[in-house]
């Protein structure tokens, strides 16, 4: 396995995800160890390392999507968090975001 869970794993089917929205090229499920209560994550199918290397096409799709997704976590939970890392801080090396509510569960 790289360092790519969304590639290695998801996109390949080898792990099975909770969709929550789906497009042509991107998707939102249910995290599959969540960090809060609430926590899907929105990922771009095709493979871009960070927020820095995707183009400009995809990135407003890519944020339609959390945006629609955090509009539903903030209507069912009354707040909603979104939240990209680069770097260091990422620890699976492709663009995706965590939009989360409610408390850290670990």
């Amino acid at each position: 396995m790289t360092d790519d869970f969304y590639c290695d794993e998801v996109f390949s089917g080898k792990t099975a995800v909770e969709k929550v929205l789906e497009t042509d090229n991107v998707l939102a499920y249910h995290h599959t160890r969540p960090f809060w209560e609430t926590h899907i994550v929105v990922v771009p199918k095709a493979h871009f390392d960070s927020l820095l290397t995707v183009d400009n096409d995809l990135l407003i799709e890519l944020f339609d999507v959390a945006k629609k997704v955090a509009a539903q976590v903030l209507e069912e939970k009354g707040a909603a968090r979104v939240l990209t890392n680069l770097g260091e801080y990422q620890d699976s090396k492709h663009l995706h975001f965590h939009v989360y509510a409610g408390e850290k569960i670990r």
